[in-house]
C-alpha cells in the first residue's frame, strides 16, 4: 500500500504515472502477488505431510513466480483502466524505447506502437506461468484440492492470455479484457477430471497455451 500511495499521487488520468523500470514492475508484482505464493508455500510445508519431499527452496521461488504471473494478467488486462485512475504499470522505461509516454496510452491509436511491448510484457508473463505449472505439478495427486486450486486459476490466467494476444487494440477496451463464463464452467470441468493426472493436466495446459500463442 504504501508503495502504491507514494508511486502514485494523482488519483485520475490527467496525474498518470508509471513505473520506472522493469525491476519496478517485478518489485511490484512481488508485493502484491508474489510474496503471497512464497507465503502459502511456506505454510502448506507447515501442514502438509504429504509435501515433505518437496526442495523447498526450488518451490518457494516457483511460488513467488505463481503469484507474480496472475499478478501480471491483472497488469496487462487493466492498463485502459488503471491509466484513468492516475496508474500505469507499463514501464516508463520500456515506453521511452518504444517512442511513447504513459498518456499516449490513453489513446488507442497508440497500439501499433505500443503492440511490440504488450507482446514482451505477455511473454515475461509466459514465462511466469511455465514456473507455476511446474510449482503445480509437484503437488502430490493426493492433494487433489490444492492442485486444483493452483490449475484454476492458471488455466483461466493463460485464457486471459490468449484473449488479450488476439484482442485488435486493448488500449481501447472499455472494460478489462476477460474469457467469457462459459469459457471458464468449461476450464473447470475439463481441469476437475484432468487434475488427477499431471499428463493429462499438461495437456490441457497446452491446449491453452496454444491458443495463447495462436495456435488452432
Amino acid at each position: 500500500m504504501v508503495f502504491d500511495l507514494t508511486t502514485f499521487p494523482g488519483d485520475d488520468a490527467a496525474g498518470v504515472t508509471a513505473l520506472a523500470t522493469l525491476q519496478d514492475l517485478d518489485r511490484y508484482t512481488y508485493l502484491v502477488a508474489g510474496c503471497v505464493g512464497e507465503f502459502w508455500t511456506v505454510i502448506h510445508l507447515a501442514h502438509r505431510p504429504r509435501l515433505a519431499r518437496w526442495q523447498v527452496g526450488r518451490m518457494r521461488s516457483d511460488g513467488v513466480r505463481f503469484g507474480k504471473a496472475l499478478q501480471m494478467t491483472n497488469v496487462l488486462r487493466d492498463i485502459p483502466r488503471d491509466l484513468r485512475h492516475g496508474r500505469c504499470y507499463v514501464p516508463a522505461s520500456e515506453l521511452t524505447a518504444h517512442g511513447l509516454t504513459p498518456r499516449d496510452l490513453l489513446d488507442g491509436s497508440a497500439i501499433p506502437r505500443f503492440r511490440p511491448l504488450l507482446d514482451a510484457l505477455l511473454e515475461i508473463a509466459a514465462e511466469h506461468y511455465e514456473a507455476a505449472w511446474r510449482y503445480t505439478f509437484e503437488i502430490p495427486r493426493a492433494e487433489w484440492r490444492m492442485r486444483v486450486a493452483c490449475a484454476w486459476p492458471l488455466l483461466i490466467g493463460e485464457a486471459t492470455l490468449a484473449a488479450l494476444r488476439r484482442h485488435p487494440n486493448p488500449l481501447a477496451a472499455t472494460e478489462p479484457v476477460k474469457i467469457p463464463r462459459a469459457a471458464v464452467r468449461a476450464i473447470v470441468a475439463r481441469s476437475s477430471v484432468a487434475v488427477w493426472s499431471n499428463r493429462a493436466l499438461a495437456a490441457e495446459a497446452s491446449r491453452v497455451r496454444r491458443a495463447a500463442s495462436g495456435g488452432q
